[in-house]
């Protein structure tokens, strides 16, 4: 079996067991929604004010956030009031359905509506793993450039939400909001764009009824590149011309 082969495999062991994942979530009335980004986009931040929003309007969530080390996030997420817990990949660059399930077992309040899982930052590998979640989520900063989604087309083409974060630095970066919005298009026509800032508040709430619609219903945008419901995809030959 060439290497090919074998993360073809993986990929759709992986989706058999989101697949399983997302309706055992389902059957418990709790929505997913996954998180991915590069580091440093202020993810954790922006998640922390959402889990808190959350709390202050009496909606039952949790996260589960994780990285490669250290527990930093999960104490920060915390601070929120919110049920957090950490997941360390000892090294893996990514979330697996399998992890996740197993990081639920027994921790996971009966009470949950939506589970938000910070993964790994990380535009690449995460971008091919279904968790079985409901919402997919990909966030970039104003600081990182307007061609992102041009060179990490499989994330930004596996989104139904694309989030703009830490818009308070958007003029002193010499961010192109329009080249931006424009190029995320080229790769996931359609798509909700919402602005974002932690430090303001902005954005905050919006996340929030965005993640609770999609816990009353399936997302209504359909990515080119949906992760789910049926079947992996294939980022070399699926992500449109760009």
């Amino acid at each position: 079996m060439c290497r090919s082969d074998v993360k073809q495999a993986v990929l759709a062991k992986n989706d058999d067991l989101a697949a399983s994942l997302r309706a055992d979530l389902a059957r418990r009335g709790v929505c997913l929604v996954n998180l991915l980004s590069s580091p440093g986009s202020g993810k954790t931040e922006l998640l922390g004010r959402v889990l808190a929003r959350a709390v202050e309007r009496g909606v039952a969530v949790a996260a589960l956030t994780a990285d490669l080390a250290t527990e930093n996030d999960a104490v920060r997420l915390a601070r929120s009031g919110a049920p957090v817990q950490q997941l360390l990949t000892d090294g893996l660059c990514h979330l697996e359905a399998r992890q996740v399930r197993a990081r639920l077992e027994g921790w996971l309040p009966a009470d949950t509506s939506v589970l938000f899982v910070e993964n790994v930052g990380n535009l690449v590998c995460p971008a091919s793993y279904d968790l079985g979640e409901t919402l997919r989520i990909v966030l970039m900063a104003v600081t990182e450039g307007e061609d992102k989604p041009l060179k990490y087309p499989t994330a930004f083409g596996s989104a139904h939400l694309v989030v703009v974060t830490k818009t308070d630095l958007a003029e002193p970066a010499g961010f192109d909001e329009a080249a931006f919005r424009a190029n995320v298009h080229r790769v996931n026509p359609g798509v909700e764009i919402v602005r974002s800032c932690a430090r303001t508040g902005v954005g905050v709430g919006t996340l929030l009824d965005r993640a609770l619609a999609a816990r009353d219903a399936a997302p209504s945008h359909r990515p080119p590149l949906a992760p789910h419901p049926h079947g992996h995809h294939h980022p070399a030959s699926a992500a449109p011309a760009v």
